[in-house]
């Protein structure tokens, strides 16, 4: 669930906005476009009145994520799975990331009975989209020129500078997560592809 680009880059890019008007819309720090799930009513939309802000970090990554959860927790769900992501990255706004981060904390606070698990792995491809081969061949790259340094630079790179994960790969985490009641709260990318190994082995047997 989520979304890596905001709408604000398509405006850009097709010339529908000037680039500086874009960016600046984009990689602003405090820009809450978002709505209330949490208080919202039954029936209720959680869409943002301003057709532009459909499309924001705040209601992609964050809004439909919490508003999920309520749903899952009125129905007395024992266990709820979001798929956050391990970091940002330097061509990505923060916005990406802390909304992400704003949704864990929020699911957690708000229904603590629910066991509530929050997948981070980096950056997640599969054949069947194509374009996200090419960007995991060059973050595979990264992850290997950063191994290199030492690491160094991976408070930097971020997600950028860190192995992808095939989507599968993370699929079989989750579904092996919400089996174990013992795991909750986040799951970093060592213990997703631990989970997936773990799910890979029981179908060999």
């Amino acid at each position: 669930m989520g979304i890596l680009l905001e709408a604000d880059y398509k405006g850009v890019v097709s010339g529908r906005e000037s680039p500086i008007a874009g960016l600046q819309k984009a990689f602003a720090s405090v820009r809450d476009r978002g709505v209330d799930p949490i208080h919202s009513q039954p029936g209720e939309s959680i869409k943002p009145s301003n057709v532009k802000d459909q499309l924001s970090y705040e209601v992609m990554n964050r809004d439909s994520a919490i508003s999920l959860a309520k749903h899952a927790a009125a129905e007395n769900t024992s266990a709820f799975c979001f798929i956050s992501a391990a970091a940002g990255a330097p061509v990505l706004p923060h916005r990406y990331i802390s909304t992400k981060r704003e949704a864990e904390a929020a699911i957690t606070s708000n229904f603590p009975q629910m066991r509530g698990i929050y997948m981070r792995p980096p950056f997640m491809y599969d054949s069947s989209r194509k374009i996200t081969m090419g960007i995991a061949a060059a973050a595979g790259a990264a992850s290997f020129f950063n191994s290199l340094t030492g690491n160094v630079l991976k408070n930097f790179m971020g997600a950028a500078g860190t192995k992808p994960l095939q989507v599968d790969t993370v699929a079989e985490a989750v579904v092996e997560a919400l089996a174990d009641e013992t795991i909750k709260g986040p799951v970093e990318i060592g213990q997703i592809e631990e989970l997936a190994s773990k799910g890979w082995r029981k179908t060999m047997l």
